[in-house]
C-alpha cells in the first residue's frame, strides 16, 4: 500500500529550502565520487550508500542517505541534517517516518527527494523533485499509483521544448511537476493537470518547496483534457501515459496508456488543436504502433484532428514487440529473477496483443504540433532521427520554425535575393584520395540541432562557403556560374531548392543586413 504523499506548509517550505541549500547534483556527484554515481546510475544502489556512510555527519552526505539512496538515519542525525525544519517537522510534513523520539530511534524518508538540473538557452537550473521511491531503493515492483521523478522521458521532453514567452501553459498529466517548473519560468499563468491524485499531491508539494519565481499553478484533477474543456492555450506539454499496454500485462498510471488508439498519443493529437490559440504549440512524447509504414498512423490522427495542424513528429526509435515487452517489464520491476511465473505471463500477453493486432514493432518520438495563425497548414514533416540531439533542443526549433515560416511565404527570387550566414555550428567535411585533386566527397555537417549532414557538390559546397552575410545568394551563383563556365539560369534554378532546404535546417541563417 502506498504511503501518503508529503505536504508543505508556507513556513515548512521555506525551513526545507533552507536546509537543502547546497545539496545539489554536483555537491552528491563530489561527495559520493564517480565510481558510486556510475554505479547509480546502473541502479546499484551498493556503492552510493557505502561512499555516503563513509563521509560520516558530512550533511551532503545525510541528506542524500536519506533521501536519494532510501538509508536510515537517527533522529540527531536528521536534526543536524534539516537543522531549520527539524526531524519533528519533517515527520508531521509525511517526509519521514520516525519509530520513536530518542535521539538514536531510526528515521527513514516515506519518498525520493533529490536535487535535479537542468541546462537551457537561459543558463542551468537548480530544483528538488519529491516522487514516489523506485525499485532501487525499496527493492521490490512499484505500486499502480507509482509517481515517477524526473526520468529519461522527463528531461527529452524539457529539452525539446520551446521556451519563448507565453500567457497560457498546459502541462497535461504532470506527474510530480517537473514540465510545470520548466513552465512557469516563461508563462504568466500554469495549468497542471493529472488523473492521479497521488501526482497532484506530489506536484504541489515541489511547487511549494521550489517557489518557482514565475507562474503560480492552478492544479486541476482529470483525464487527458477534460479539466480544460472550452480552454485555448499558447504552449501545451505532455509526458503523457504513452506506454501501449495489451491487456494481461502490468498497468501503472503514470505510464500505461491501453492498446487500443495507441493510448492516449492518438487522443491527444486529434484533440488537442482546439485547445490550441491561433500559433500556439504542443509538444509531447509518444509511441505508436507501426503494422507497415509508420507515417501512415500519423497520417490518419492528422486528418482526424478536430482542428488542421502544422506537424513535425521525429521518430527516435523503434522496437520490436519483444524488444518493447522486454523494456516495460523491466521498467515496472517485473524480472524473471524476482517472479518467472509473472514475467512470463507477462511477455506472452504483449507478444500475444502486438500479434493479434498486427504490429511489427513500435515507434518512440517527439512531436510538435501547431495550429497556424491563418489559412491552411504548411508544415508536415514526418522523419527519423536516431543520432545524437543538441540540448536543450528548444533554441533549434523556435529558429527552424521561424525559418520554415518565411519559406512557406517566399518566392524563388526572394531565396535568391536574400543574404545568408552559415550557422556557427556547421563544418564542412572533405574526402578524396590523397593524389586526387578534387575531393570524392563534400559534407556540409551541423554540430547543433538534430547534428544533420549533407553531401554537397563543388557549386553548392562554394555557396554555403561564400555565404558571410554580405554577398545575397543569386551574387555568389552568378560568379559561382562563371568561375565554373556554365548557364547562369541552371546555377541558380539548381541551387535554389538546395538553399531553401540548408535554410529550413539551420545550416544557413538569413542575414537581416543582406534585406
Amino acid at each position: 500500500m502506498s504511503s501518503i504523499p508529503p505536504s508543505l506548509t508556507s513556513d515548512a517550505a521555506s525551513y526545507l529550502r533552507s536546509d537543502l541549500a547546497g545539496w545539489t547534483v554536483d555537491t552528491v556527484q563530489d561527495t559520493l565520487g564517480d565510481r558510486a554515481m556510475r554505479a547509480f546510475g546502473r541502479e546499484q544502489i551498493v556503492p552510493a550508500r557505502q561512499s555516503a556512510r563513509a563521509a560520516g555527519d558530512d550533511r551532503v552526505a545525510l541528506l542524500s542517505r536519506l533521501f536519494l539512496l532510501g538509508d536510515t538515519l537517527t533522529r540527531s542525525q536528521v536534526d543536524a541534517a534539516l537543522p531549520s525544519l527539524t526531524t519533528e517537522g519533517a515527520v508531521n510534513s509525511g517526509l519521514l517516518a520516525a519509530a520513536g523520539h530518542g535521539a538514536h530511534d531510526e528515521v527513514r524518508a516515506t519518498c525520493d527527494l533529490r536535487p535535479t538540473s537542468a541546462t537551457t538557452a537561459d543558463g542551468d537550473l537548480h530544483w528538488w523533485v519529491a516522487h514516489d521511491q523506485g525499485e532501487i531503493v525499496t527493492g521490490r515492483a512499484v505500486n499502480d499509483d507509482h509517481v515517477l521523478g524526473v526520468g529519461g522521458a522527463s528531461s527529452t521532453l524539457a529539452s525539446v521544448t520551446m521556451r519563448t514567452p507565453v500567457a497560457r501553459t498546459l502541462d497535461l498529466g504532470t506527474g510530480c511537476g517537473i514540465q510545470a517548473l520548466h513552465a512557469s519560468l516563461h508563462s504568466d499563468q500554469v495549468v497542471a493537470t493529472d488523473i492521479s491524485r497521488r501526482a497532484l499531491a506530489f506536484a504541489r508539494f515541489n511547487e511549494a518547496l521550489n517557489r518557482p519565481e514565475g507562474a503560480r499553478w492552478d492544479i486541476r484533477e482529470g483525464s487527458m483534457l477534460e479539466p480544460v474543456a472550452g480552454e485555448q492555450f499558447d504552449l501545451v506539454v505532455s509526458n503523457p501515459p504513452f506506454v501501449i499496454s495489451p491487456p494481461g500485462t502490468p498497468q501503472f498510471e503514470y505510464r500505461d496508456g491501453g492498446l487500443e488508439w495507441d493510448g492516449v498519443v492518438g487522443a491527444l493529437t486529434t484533440g488537442v488543436g482546439r485547445h490550441l490559440n491561433p500559433g500556439g504549440v504542443a509538444q509531447f512524447l509518444g509511441n505508436w504502433l507501426i503494422r507497415d509504414n509508420w507515417t501512415e498512423r500519423w497520417e490518419e490522427w492528422l486528418a482526424a484532428s478536430d482542428v488542421p495542424l502544422d506537424a513535425w513528429v521525429i521518430q527516435r526509435d523503434v522496437l520490436d514487440p519483444a524488444e518493447y515487452a522486454e523494456t516495460w517489464l523491466r521498467d515496472a520491476g517485473v524480472t524473471r529473477e524476482r517472479d518467472e511465473a509473472r514475467f512470463t505471463a507477462a511477455y506472452e500477453a504483449y507478444l500475444t496483443g502486438f500479434d493479434a493486432a498486427g504490429v511489427e514493432g513500435v515507434g518512440f518520438g517527439a512531436v510538435l504540433l501547431r495550429r497556424p495563425m491563418q489559412g491552411a497548414p504548411t508544415l508536415r514533416r514526418l522523419e527519423e532521427h536516431e543520432g545524437a540531439m543538441q540540448s536543450p533542443l528548444g533554441p533549434h526549433l523556435i529558429e527552424v520554425l521561424a525559418a520554415h515560416d518565411w519559406l512557406a511565404g517566399a518566392s524563388d527570387a526572394e531565396v535568391l535575393d536574400a543574404a545568408y550566414t552559415v550557422g556557427s555550428d556547421v563544418t564542412k567535411e572533405t574526402y578524396g584520395r590523397p593524389l586526387q585533386y578534387e575531393p570524392e566527397h563534400i559534407l556540409i555537417r551541423q554540430g547543433g540541432g538534430l547534428g544533420r549532414s549533407i553531401k554537397a557538390d563543388t557549386a553548392l559546397a562554394g555557396l554555403v562557403g561564400t555565404c558571410d552575410g554580405e554577398l545575397t545568394a543569386s551574387q555568389i551563383a552568378h560568379a559561382l556560374a562563371a568561375l565554373m563556365d556554365v548557364p547562369a539560369a541552371d546555377m541558380l534554378s539548381g541551387l535554389v531548392p538546395a538553399i531553401r532546404d540548408l535554410v529550413q535546417d539551420g545550416f544557413l541563417v538569413r542575414s537581416t543586413e543582406g534585406n
